[in-house]
């Protein structure tokens, strides 16, 4: 739901739309409710204090006359009469119940009410109140029946002196039931409309969302297409509002980046065709010179000292200019596409001991000694032999070019998924961000620095083509003055996804220093790579030496 609620814009904006209304009407709703509720109490309070003073008023009347009379009533039926009189005020149904009760509880004086009320319904609180005001005072309180029923009233109460009894509290007890259900009623329909509301506003911001998402999606959908090639893609039109003019703007970007692409693309066969035609036709005229070359290479010893010297630089930069040629051939495959992958099952290791022992006469004049560590029982793995040797070789070149007379450790280990290889130097290292510039083409570290291989600036980038053809990582890792480390993993059944390197691209020591510069080619988090102890091998000077 979170991944939904994060991609989806008509899910955002229905669900905060309803979250809002069902706010709003919530508020709306017990706005109207109070109000209705607050109007209907005071009518309902006024009307029932104007019957209880009328009907106080009318109590004491009938007292006043019952003195006057030349035969005063029993105090029973003085207070029957009482209550009689009163009730028969309230109408049919009845609109009021009445309660005459003595002031002081416990008094042996007679007390009477109508309709089966009980004494219960009035607050102790209330006949505090009206004994100690001694004017009217009303409490909205629920009204209990002899028979057990209770309904929802309000009493209002007023002292009543009876001169030949004592005093009295006179309550009128008016039930709040219709009251009760009109207030049930406006809620129920108040509760029903909003809930109608609400699914209304619902459908219509879903639906008005839909006509302005649409129209995103489709554009999202077809910048999928236009970003996985398909330059043919556009979106419909539809109307003349602001969304068309959107797809009318999409459309027209759309058709300019055909345009530049295809442009860019016919550049870049142009370029490709040169580079692969002219790398071809050099080839013709630079085997003549060649064989001049090698002629007055082998008699340089007949010629004098400095004809015998441009001879000797003739001979290595022509060495020179045919490894770029080569290379120049290389990289138009891989940009024309056209490189293929020649698998064989073979040792790793036999193939990393053949390239070291080939580059240890470069490591020596250098006075740079390398050592072999297998990490692994077996090395046995399914590849293009020739491809790996290359990208070993220009690894171990670059290595000793910037490891400054240092050592190199070369470190290799298998495991079921993955074949990884280490080449780790302790030279100038790379400074925070070359680690991501160092497979580019002709890039170096340091444009001043002297090459002292003779390279050709393109030996990493082929290197990272030919990882790239096996469906592998090539990675580096450096730390100005501490060394670089580059990686290469490649897996044991080609191009099957990687999810981890049997060996470790940052060395111990440096895993947590923010200062280092690292690349790799994908998002897999860098983890500590336990390994068995290792078999070594060491190639160039001995110490001391």
């Amino acid at each position: 739901m979170r991944s939904r609620w994060r991609k989806s814009l008509l899910l955002r904006i229905t669900a905060l739309t309803f979250a809002a209304s069902v706010i709003v009407l919530t508020v709306l709703g017990f706005s109207l409710l109070s109000k209705v509720s607050t109007g209907l109490m005071s009518t309902k309070e006024q009307s029932s204090l104007s019957e209880a003073s009328a009907g106080h008023i009318e109590a004491q009347r009938v007292v006043e006359a019952a003195d006057a009379a030349p035969t005063a009533p029993s105090p029973a039926r003085l207070v029957d009469a009482v209550v009689a009189n009163l009730a028969s005020r309230s109408g049919s149904p009845a609109q009021f119940d009445v309660l005459l009760l003595a002031a002081v509880p416990g008094q042996l004086l007679p007390e009477r009410g109508t309709n089966l009320v009980s004494t219960s319904s009035i607050d102790p609180e209330l006949r505090v109140a009206i004994a100690e005001t001694r004017t009217q005072s009303w409490a909205y309180a629920p009204i209990n029946y002899i028979d057990g029923a209770t309904v929802p009233g309000l009493i209002v109460g007023a002292p009543l002196r009876i001169p030949s009894l004592g005093e009295y509290d006179l309550f009128y007890l008016f039930p709040l039931t219709q009251e009760q259900q009109t207030l049930d009623l406006v809620r129920s329909s108040v509760l029903v409309t909003g809930a109608l509301l609400l699914l209304l506003l619902t459908i219509i911001a879903r639906i008005v969302t839909r006509v302005v998402v649409n129209p995103v999606r489709r554009a999202a959908s077809t910048a999928a297409l236009l970003a996985d090639g398909h330059l043919s893609e556009r979106m419909p039109v539809r109307g003349e509002d602001d969304l068309a003019q959107l797809a009318t703007t999409f459309n027209d970007m759309a058709t300019s980046l055909q345009q530049q692409i295809g442009q860019l693309e016919e550049l870049s066969r142009v370029q490709q065709r040169f580079v692969s035609d002219v790398s071809h036709e050099l080839r013709t005229p630079l085997t003549t010179i060649r064989m001049a070359a090698d002629l007055m290479f082998e008699k340089r010893e007949d010629f004098d000292p400095t004809t015998a010297r441009a001879a000797e630089l003739l001979q290595t930069q022509l060495d020179r200019f045919e490894e770029m040629l080569t290379d120049l051939l290389e990289i138009s495959r891989f940009d024309a596409g056209v490189a293929v992958l020649e698998l064989e099952a073979f040792e790793l290791e036999d193939l990393i001991t053949r390239a070291i022992e080939i580059a240890e006469p470069l490591a020596s004049r250098a006075g740079t000694p390398m050592e072999l560590l297998i990490k692994s029982e077996s090395t046995a793995m399914t590849g293009d032999r020739r491809r790996i040797y290359r990208v070993v070789r220009n690894l171990l070149e670059n290595a000793v070019e910037h490891g400054e007379g240092k050592s190199i450790e070369v470190s290799i280990a298998v495991d079921s998924e993955a074949a990884a290889i280490t080449v780790r130097d302790h030279g100038v290292g790379l400074r925070p961000g070359e680690a991501t510039l160092v497979f580019n083409r002709f890039w170096r570290a340091d444009a001043a620095r002297a090459r002292t291989t003779g390279g050709t600036g393109l030996g990493l980038s082929i290197a990272f083509e030919d990882a790239r053809l096996h469906g592998g990582w090539l990675e580096a890792w450096g730390q100005p003055g501490q060394g670089s480390c580059f990686r290469l993993t490649i897996p044991l059944v080609p191009n099957e996804p990687l999810s981890h390197s049997p060996l470790p691209l940052i060395p111990a020591g440096f895993e947590d220093d923010d200062s280092v510069s690292a690349t790799t080619t994908t998002g897999v988090r860098l983890e500590e790579v336990r390994l068995p102890p290792a078999d070594a091998y060491r190639f160039g000077p001995k110490a001391g030496q």
